[in-house]
């Protein structure tokens, strides 16, 4: 790991101006996953600063929703009452990741800027289009178990780790930035990226950006909600597949619903084919059904993952009848 120089911020303006003149310069929040990838030399910043200091682990409640700080902490944000009774799969999405110390560490925003566990990415000795862009991406053709099986490119098939990510998308959650340019307001859904040609690039974040703040808005189906994660070991363990799915329902209609997947895609993966299909429809197993086969309906599934494309559908039926009360 190549030296470094670390500072401070005590603003986010300041933050800001320390890091977006510098390329090789980055944000120190938490620090669960980027000391990890610089002890791998998968990330070698030559300067870190840290913005422990600024004033943004609130969570406040608005007119409009939610706003949480993106230096609040996972395990704070799990266990706010409010957060438990408005948003409840944000709460179980957050308690299903990491393991208690790391959920006490880990902060909101970076929880939305951590990196693939693809094997080939961490380990150095493999080519990378992500680390080294135009090496190749070996696990197209190697061990591709965990890997995506939507949104996928011939440059890249890692999955997003995130699971606070996945139940926040189905949430309309938007993320507030301050950068060099001013202030931004991103719907989440729009802030990771597919790999396409260009997997380097994971996020519409300019380089320099803070994560500031994440909007939750009230909605009529939040309330009604739920994170249903399948993985190998029942704790600390990333999604082979996983659900956040909400429903506002009436008699027994589906009026809106929310339904997004993890584990399977290349960025946290809103099913909106799945959506239309559940409005203004009954729920039960043939809705639910149908809705599934929807969401995977695009899949491409690699030698070893074509299992998640049935265990993507289970899960999604799954966590509908848990919502819809039929569990």
């Amino acid at each position: 790991m190549q030296p470094f120089s670390y500072k401070k911020a005590g603003q986010a303006d300041n933050a800001v101006a320390l890091v977006a003149p510098d390329a090789e310069a980055s944000y120190l929040a938490g620090g669960t996953s980027l000391i990890d990838l610089m002890k791998l030399n998968v990330q070698t910043p030559r300067e870190l600063v840290d913005i422990n200091p600024l004033p943004l682990t609130k969570i406040e409640m608005q007119d409009n929703g939610v706003r949480i700080g993106a230096m609040a902490r996972n395990s704070d944000v799990a266990y706010d009452a409010m957060i438990q009774k408005r948003y409840p799969v944000l709460s179980e999405a957050l308690l299903s990741g990491a393991s208690p110390q790391l959920r006490n560490m880990a902060t909101v925003g970076g929880n939305l800027l951590q990196r693939t566990r693809c094997y080939y990415f961490r380990d150095t000795a493999f080519p990378c289009n992500k680390r080294v862009p135009g090496s190749g991406c070996p696990a197209i053709e190697g061990y591709n178990r965990i890997h995506a099986i939507l949104g996928g490119s011939d440059r890249c098939i890692a999955t997003h780790p995130s699971d606070m990510a996945v139940a926040m998308v189905a949430l309309d959650a938007v993320v507030q930035t301050r950068g060099p340019n001013g202030e931004r307001s991103i719907p989440l859904v729009d802030f990771h990226l597919v790999p396409g040609n260009t997997p380097e690039k994971e996020t519409v974040l300019q380089h320099g950006e803070l994560i500031v703040a994440v909007d939750l808005p009230a909605s009529p189906f939040a309330a009604r909600s739920h994170y249903l994660k399948v993985r190998d070991r029942a704790s600390y363990a990333f999604a082979m597949t996983s659900v956040a799915a909400a429903l506002d329902m009436q008699n027994g209609i589906i009026r809106a619903a929310r339904i997004a997947l993890g584990g399977v895609g290349t960025k946290p993966w809103r099913a909106y084919e799945a959506e239309k299909l559940l409005v203004n429809k009954p729920a039960n197993q043939a809705t639910f059904q149908a809705a599934a086969n929807a969401a995977v309906a695009t899949a491409k599934p690699q030698k070893y993952n074509g299992f998640k494309v049935e265990l993507a559908k289970r899960t999604i039926v799954r966590a509908l009848f848990t919502v819809g009360g039929m569990a």
